[in-house]
């Protein structure tokens, strides 16, 4: 007996969206490092639109945080990256009040591609370590800040 196809319509589709029922989805943030500067991007959408977060995004069923973490950094800012190491895992439920994601970040650093800016950002741009803009959204003021620490102990 052949089971009966899955019914799915806009509505089960906006459901399946949802913040997952209660369960936590997994994120990767990349924090992507050139000299002294990090690279971030202007939200576009969502309930940090217009505020400056790092590239990142949802993990995949079938990929790693590590695979994730490089291709989440390809297709938001069109670079290749290499990953350093994990800068933490950050697991505030107020981290991101629409998703209730928890996050991996990687320090990276770029070895190909040309950035570009993706849909998801209205502007794109580098940022020294010690002066990054006043708007920034979720908790990556606070993965940076320890990103540069990170830095500081393994010069």
């Amino acid at each position: 007996m052949v089971p009966e196809p899955l019914k799915i319509n806009i509505t089960s589709l906006r459901d399946m969206a949802k913040p997952t029922h209660g369960y936590r989805i997994t994120t990767v943030d990349s924090v992507i490092i050139r000299g002294n500067e990090v690279l971030l991007q202007k939200r576009s959408f969502g309930m940090f639109k217009n505020s400056w977060v790092l590239p990142g995004g949802r993990v995949e069923s079938e990929e790693d945080t590590w695979g994730a973490c490089v291709r989440e950094a390809k297709e938001e800012t069109g670079l290749e990256v290499r990953i350093i190491r994990m800068v933490g895992f950050y697991d505030d439920p107020r981290r991101d009040p629409e998703k209730h994601a928890v996050s991996m970040a990687f320090l990276c650093r770029p070895v190909g591609g040309r950035l570009r800016k993706s849909s998801e950002a209205t502007e794109i741009g580098w940022f020294p370590l010690d002066g990054l803009p006043d708007r920034m959204g979720f908790d990556h003021a606070r993965i940076i800040a320890d990103t540069g620490k990170l830095m500081k102990r393994h010069d």
